[in-house]
């Protein structure tokens, strides 16, 4: 069983931290109703969904991913670098507690789960304004037992590894070449984003389906050109709070002891 950990839009996502973009107007309802949707196609594709209720103090924490990275073996929990993110923790660690042994960042390090990409047993971790070296090297130390390669990798011109960068299979992976270098993510395929989407790259691999946000057709016609089976979802209020689509959920595997 899949389980895809979500959490509602906070009424004052409003007040999200950004980075890269200008602040524009959220329509919250609009926001809402794109996050149901995305819910609504990962139940569709087999996830059990569980929502965590919105946060009104939070207002970034609708974007799960960057609190936690569920390996097979282990959850690390991790250190945000926006400080205002960090209170988001504790009912992660509590939703993820009964489905695995559970790590901690620790400080001085900062790391957010949108720079973490896995693929098969290499980990690359973006080194951004939200990630370094100290969290890189302590979540070397974590999952280095379990078989894990890890690896640093240099990002440009955007928030995180994983706006420059995912996976659709172990073996192949969908980038923008402007701000990340293929040749720091092994020898692997890669499937480069339409150049009139640059921010197409962050897609959802869910079983043998792949999602990407409906801002980006040309890129989705590029994957799925490439084999994969591909799903359109709309993302575009949450894309002004400098979110995408993996931020969205933390999906994983529920081992058959906790099924």
């Amino acid at each position: 069983m899949l389980v895809a950990v979500t959490r509602g839009v906070s009424p004052t996502i409003a007040d999200c931290e950004l980075t890269h973009l200008e602040r524009t107007p959220i329509d919250i309802e609009v926001a809402r109703a794109h996050h149901a949707a995305y819910e609504a196609t990962l139940t569709e594709l087999g996830c059990r969904v569980e929502q965590l209720p919105a946060e009104p103090d939070l207002p970034d924490s609708v974007f799960v991913e960057d609190v936690a990275v569920v390996l097979e073996e282990v959850a690390v929990i991790t250190r945000p670098g926006a400080e205002s993110r960090r209170g988001e923790r504790s009912s992660i660690e509590r939703t993820l507690e009964p489905y695995r042994t559970l790590a901690h960042i620790r400080s001085p390090g900062i790391l957010d789960g949108g720079d973490v990409l896995v693929a098969g047993h290499d980990i690359h971790i973006g080194l951004t304004s939200r990630s370094d070296t100290s969290a890189i090297d302590q979540f070397r130390a974590i999952v280095g037992d379990h078989g894990y390669r890890v690896h640093g990798v240099a990002v440009r011109g955007c928030l995180h590894l994983k706006s420059a960068v995912t996976a659709v299979a172990d073996d192949t992976l969908v980038i923008n070449p402007e701000r990340v270098s293929a040749d720091h993510l092994g020898d692997r395929r890669c499937i480069s984003v339409d150049p009139a989407e640059p921010d197409a790259a962050n897609v959802v691999r869910v079983g043998g389906t792949i999602l990407v946000a409906a801002a980006y057709p040309r890129t989705a016609d590029r994957i799925s050109a490439a084999g994969f089976d591909v799903r359109s979802v709309e993302a575009s209020e949450l894309a002004k709070a400098e979110g995408a689509l993996t931020c969205c959920s933390l999906i994983f595997d529920a081992p058959e002891r906790n099924a």
